[in-house]
């Protein structure tokens, strides 16, 4: 009886109900309750709806799952916003200094997701002692959400408690220990998970919602990538070697014929635009659904990004301006004659649109004074308090992949308490499964396919102009991208594939994380403050400390309830 009623309960606050009570109301007839009843396919598939709509309801413009908020760490990004006291707690982050355990928002992102990972498992439960024809696919796609939320966790913290036994009882979940597994076993754990999702997942799905396949393969070639890298000493988070097995197993979960459904659109921008005939098109593998008109009052809207728009007044009126390009990857878009990028040298001087060629995708990753704001001629960026709301604290370059044209407020954008759009966030990317074949390939050392596969990007972005077409005679700027020629070296090609990365997944959240999973967080952000003082005095304050900043400490409040089953951090925190 008290399983039947522990199941119960984990229903009842998963599916909303504000008791037991409300539920069996519902469900039951006339308050009785048998094992039949709780275990019924409606129940189930009940329980499987909440568990996905937890990642997008249980996220927060502070504690988005996009990782934005933790991004302004990178090198690709400022914290934005009216000035550094306007999130203070980021602005530590972004410096690297100050930071505590007793920080909200190192609390607050633990708290959602192992919120969300609890709601998996509760479905995970039901699924187990329910019977019908859909339950081995469901279970799959559970197992491909807790392998999500894990690697979220693993990605911010390092060294996490593992909530893989969706049965444990209140005293066993209490007593886990966040160093039960090495950073490797901690890996394959998520890798578990994915790899029995992959068996069981079909090629397609009704519900674009769902994943398939392809996103289990692609997800598993993310995770073994980050495997690879090992981090395995108890003291440091230094790579101490790259692991070649595990780079074959990204290659093999990156072959081509696995993907037979997807491909790269033939302009970048087409994945971040709002409107329903770009949702879900060719290069979206896996993405967090959102949408209008639902019937509720604001609908499933993403209010994620709720900080990031710009203040226009008339039209973005409350947005708040945070996460600002930084002039570092302005400059990185920098081409040479050749129509490369400037590996070495790209921030030698300051990249100017009337002089300096230019890679197209800046023009779609980074609003710029001088030219149209969302592609949209009447609203023209300059250096003013409406593109930088901390009056050039942060610079007054403006993000452009998460923000919607203001000629579609009403329809796409929507101001509630912040302003939120229908647009879907893609977790999983075909561009990015090619670069993570290059990337492999590179490091084993096979240079001309790499090589290749970064040229399928550099093609596509040469002929992304849908949008900015006309740019080149109106404004004056120059663009010109060309793929690599020749041949490479090792070394050489895995400079190329990590620009690459850089120049294709900029402001996507991915930046942080990739330079941590190198081991060169601390080299190029070290250099990246000294370089950017001038374009953002606070940096003169910045410093990043290796085997401290490369993830953040288990929060204060944790470590105070875990009954010494945590071990902090390494860093003296």
């Amino acid at each position: 009886m008290k399983k039947l009623l522990y199941i119960v309960c984990s229903i009842c606050l998963a599916g909303g109900f504000s008791s037991c009570e409300s539920f069996l109301d519902k469900h039951v007839p006339q308050g009785t309750l048998s094992d039949e009843q709780v275990k019924t396919p409606a129940n189930a598939e009940a329980m499987v709806v909440s568990a996905y709509a937890i990642f997008t309801t249980a996220e927060d413009i502070n504690s988005s799952f996009s990782m934005w908020n933790f991004e302004v760490r990178s090198d690709d990004a400022y914290k934005g916003g009216s000035g550094p006291g306007d999130g203070d707690v980021f602005h530590q982050l972004e410096i690297q200094q100050g930071v505590l355990t007793t920080n909200w928002n190192i609390n607050d992102m633990w708290v959602r997701l192992y919120n969300s990972l609890s709601r998996v498992n509760s479905a995970i439960a039901l699924l187990n002692v329910s019977d019908f024809d859909m339950k081995q696919q469901r279970l799959a796609e559970m197992k491909f959400l807790r392998a999500y939320g894990h690697f979220l966790l693993k990605r911010l913290y390092k060294h996490i408690p593992f909530v893989i036994n969706e049965n444990l009882t209140y005293d066993e979940y209490n007593n886990l220990s966040n160093r039960e597994f090495s950073n490797d076993e901690g890996w394959q754990l998520i890798i578990n998970d994915l790899e029995e999702a992959f068996k069981v997942l079909p090629e397609k799905q009704a519900d674009k919602g769902r994943p398939t396949k392809a996103a289990a393969a692609a997800f598993l070639a993310k995770v073994y990538l980050y495997k690879a890298y090992h981090q395995d000493d108890e003291n440091t988070n230094q790579v101490t070697s790259i692991n070649q097995a595990e780079l074959q197993k990204v290659i093999e979960y990156t072959n081509p014929t696995l993907y037979a459904n997807y491909g790269l659109e033939a302009d970048i921008h087409n994945n971040f635009r709002p409107e329903e005939q770009f949702e879900n098109g060719i290069e979206s593998i896996w993405a967090i659904q959102y949408s209008r008109n639902d019937g509720s009052t604001y609908g499933n809207l993403n209010w994620s990004y709720g900080l990031i728009p710009p203040n226009i007044p008339g039209a973005t009126d409350g947005g708040t301006d945070f996460f600002k390009p930084s002039q570092n990857l302005v400059n990185a878009y920098r081409t040479g004659a050749d129509g490369l990028p400037l590996l070495d040298t790209f921030n030698q001087k300051d990249y100017d649109m009337n002089v300096d060629n230019a890679d197209p995708r800046l023009f779609l990753t980074v609003g710029m004074p001088g030219l149209p704001y969302m592609f949209n001629k009447n609203y023209m960026m300059d250096k003013t308090s409406v593109w930088s709301r901390s009056g050039g604290v942060y610079g007054y370059y403006v993000s452009l992949k998460q923000n919607v044209d203001p000629a579609l407020i009403g329809e796409y954008l929507i101001k509630g308490s912040y302003w939120a759009s229908s647009m879907n966030r893609i977790v999983f990317r075909y561009a990015d499964v090619l670069l993570m074949r290059a990337e492999a390939y590179a490091q084993l050392g096979n240079s001309e396919q790499a090589i290749a596969l970064v040229n399928q990007i550099r093609q596509r972005a040469a002929g992304s102009t849908q949008m900015i077409g006309s740019y080149q005679n109106t404004y004056g700027v120059k663009m010109y991208v060309t793929p690599y020629k020749g041949s490479y070296s090792k070394d050489e090609t895995v400079k190329i594939v990590k620009m690459e990365r850089r120049l294709e997944l900029a402001m996507e959240s991915e930046r942080f994380f990739d330079l941590v999973r190198w081991g060169d967080a601390a080299t190029v952000l070290n250099k990246y403050y000294a370089e950017e003082i001038d374009n953002c005095a606070l940096y003169s304050d910045a410093h990043f400390t290796a085997n401290k900043g490369e993830y953040l400490p288990i929060p204060f409040v944790q470590m105070s309830a875990a009954r010494g089953n945590y071990v902090q951090n390494c860093g003296n925190w």
